[in-house]
């Protein structure tokens, strides 16, 4: 059976670890940076000490259970300085999905989303329980969709991005790199760089410091 090592120890490592075993992936262990957990196991997991020590395993994948683009992208960096770490690409058995779809390396798919036809995802996206993607869609590097989410055909998500729970997209619209979609947002037009729309229909509230890129 093929290992993996979950990287982030929060809620939604706890999603991972169910979803991986699901993948048919043993869980080695959990790098976290709170020196609390060391030691501790989350759902029989060890966490095995923290991120810089991931460099001792690397003959092992990994995968970034951490839902925020901004700080998965920030670890991404920190293991980077480590080692050329192997990230695994997770794809619950229940996703719908056509063989029009391209899923980059150590992106997260869980149950219960569909999607359609020729649709382009980045590496180290999260597609979170029971989202729909259309058509023509494309989502860059560090992408993360909350559950619940409906996009329709057309739509591009940027680098960095991040769409709240029971939000839509409508149709050919663009979200640029580092924005924020609100929970429950209802999107019709496009969003500039950084910027973060709430509400039906969502509407300008702030804008974000810039995201600096980096090689996924």
């Amino acid at each position: 059976m093929k290992e993996i090592i979950i990287v982030g120890g929060g809620g939604f490592a706890k999603e991972v670890i169910w979803l991986a075993q699901n993948c048919g992936y043993s869980v080695k262990g959990i790098l976290d940076d709170n020196p609390d957990m060391h030691g501790t196991k989350v759902l029989g997991v060890e966490v095995l000490g923290n991120i810089d020590s991931c460099r001792d395993y690397a003959h092992i994948e990994f995968i970034l259970a951490i839902g925020t683009p901004r700080t998965r992208l920030a670890v991404h960096k920190k293991m980077q300085k480590q080692l050329n770490a192997k990230y695994a690409t997770l794809i619950h058995p229940e996703v719908k999905h056509s063989k029009y779809v391209e899923v980059g390396t150590g992106s997260i798919i869980c149950a219960g989303c569909i999607l359609t036809v020729d649709i382009k995802i980045g590496q180290h996206c999260i597609i979170n329980l029971q989202t729909t993607i259309g058509h023509e869609s494309t989502l860059g590097d560090f992408v993360t969709i909350a559950p619940l989410v409906a996009i329709s055909g057309n739509v591009l998500l940027d680098d960095y991005t991040e769409v709240g729970t029971h939000s839509s997209v409508r149709q050919g619209i663009e979200i640029q790199k580092g924005a924020m979609l609100g929970m429950g947002g209802v999107l019709t037009k496009n969003m500039p760089e950084n910027s973060i729309f709430v509400g039906n229909p969502a509407k300008l509230l702030k804008l974000l410091p810039p995201v600096e890129p980096t090689n996924a």
